[in-house]
């Protein structure tokens, strides 16, 4: 099993893996043993369908030199292309849907046995589901990573002492540049009881920590007819017997609101930690990309933050040369960002997206100069995120211990997992993997930290 993308592909990778499993199939690290390759493909940008074709015409070399009889296609370059793929790609045996997914076991056993498999023709999947949130019944179609039953359903990948946590699944927001809702569907909230279900089955596991995953949690809960249900449900995990931090990512700015701000930044257990979809920050290309929002309501929700916890960990990520972005609308972000003191921000170049509103749209920077934007962005919250990373010397952290391979090195609240940066820790004697270790920073490398651990 091969996982490209984000966390919540992650999620739905360990759901196939859990029900392969059941089916009879058994995992192996070597791809060289495997008589399948399963692919789990990223659809979100151009580059991230260039490495899932990549990685596909590698695993089909398999074939030719290993054991491998089938290379197949999953995931959400998988379900948006269908038909298309599996014709401009011929290496790949089969191009497998969600849809696809509750019968993995018995699709997989078949294309090993030379069935052919007929891909299917890519619908929008906003249109399964009622307009309506509190009307949409997720139970009648295929939703990846929301099973009820984990332990029937889902095998840990690694060992490592955090995983994400499935808690909603796709999006009701139309932001021009983003074509997500339209292959991930609309948007559904997991029932809270299997929500804890599942974080005591990882406890049970070894998790020490649950990152909580979805393409927009502050939405959580308004298709359950309770919009604040994620202020409830944040202390529940955190008395999850084993669990010692819960995290909460992708966060809309403009759905924000104050309760759950103070849930994040105050509740015992969870990481002060807010990954704050800002995307831009002029208010004239929020309004393009159908977003709301300006440098003042931004700086204010900064503030509100940092007002429940002064050191709470802030990421965010933008597109730089969205169409008709001006030079103007250029400086107003980087004011922004300057002023902001992110701790973490990801840099993207606008690129058209088939499907998506923006595609149509006028105005189009060259892509010279978008690359230019970008990287002179780029270099600027490179010395941001830095600065930030050195104010926090002398703070006190607690860091999750994730390696000892080189160094014990591991997490701060601040840090997310694999994109954040990371916390090296000095004197830290007799600790293993998943240990929360009590430490003060002592000084920054670029995001990364450096602590000397506290004796307690």
């Amino acid at each position: 099993m091969v996982t490209l993308g984000c966390t919540r592909n992650e999620v739905d990778s360990e759901e196939l893996a859990g029900r392969l499993r059941s089916g009879g199939f058994a995992l192996v690290a070597d791809p060289s043993e495997a008589d399948t390759v399963v692919v789990n493909t990223c659809g979100f940008i151009e580059q991230a369908k260039k490495d899932s074709i990549d990685t596909l015409l590698e695993a089909a070399d398999l074939k030719s030199s290993g054991k491998a009889q089938a290379v197949v296609a999953v995931g959400c370059m998988a379900e948006r292309y269908g038909k298309e793929l599996a014709a401009t790609l011929p290496e790949a045996d089969a191009v497998l849907g969600f849809d696809d997914y509750p019968d993995i076991a018995a699709k997989l056993r078949a294309i090993v046995n030379g069935e052919a498999h007929h891909a299917h023709t890519p619908q929008d999947r906003r249109l399964l589901l009622p307009i309506s949130p509190v009307d949409r019944d997720a139970s009648a179609i295929s939703v990846p990573g929301m099973a009820a039953d984990v332990s029937q359903y889902r095998a840990r990948l690694d060992d490592a002492p955090w995983a994400p946590l499935k808690m909603a699944s796709g999006c009701d927001r139309r932001c021009t540049f983003c074509a997500i809702p339209s292959f991930r569907g609309s948007f559904v909230s997991r029932r809270p009881t299997d929500i804890v279900a599942e974080a005591r089955w990882l406890a049970g596991q070894g998790v020490k920590e649950v990152f909580l995953v979805s393409e927009n949690s502050t939405s959580y809960g308004k298709d359950l007819g309770d919009i604040r249900l994620l202020e409830a449900l944040l202390p529940e995990l955190a008395a999850v017997d084993g669990i010692e931090r819960v995290r909460v990512s992708y966060l809309q700015p403009a759905e924000t609101r104050p309760g759950l701000i103070q849930a994040i930044a105050t509740t015992p257990g969870v990481a002060p930690y807010f990954d704050l979809s800002f995307q831009h920050a002029s208010n004239a290309v929020l309004r393009r990309m159908k977003r709301f929002g300006d440098p003042e309501s931004f700086l204010k929700l900064l503030d509100d933050v940092r007002a429940y916890a002064p050191e709470a960990g802030v990421r965010s990520n933008v597109i730089v040369g969205f169409p008709g972005e001006t030079e103007d609308d250029l400086e107003i972000l980087c004011d922004f960002l300057t002023e902001a003191r992110l701790d973490v921000t990801g840099v993207f170049g606008y690129s058209d997206e088939e499907g998506t509103e923006a595609a149509g749209f006028g105005d189009k920077l060259d892509d010279d100069e978008v690359q230019v934007r970008a990287a002179h962005v780029r270099a600027l919250v490179e010395e941001l995120n830095a600065q930030r990373a050195e104010e926090r010397i002398g703070e006190t952290v607690s860091v999750l211990v994730e390696s000892l391979e080189d160094g014990v090195v591991g997490r701060a609240e601040h840090q997310g997992p694999e994109v954040d940066g990371t916390t090296r820790l000095e004197g830290a004697d007799d600790v293993r993997v998943g240990d929360l270790v009590r430490a003060v920073v002592t000084a920054s490398e670029g995001v990364d930290l450096v602590a000397t651990t506290l004796v307690v």
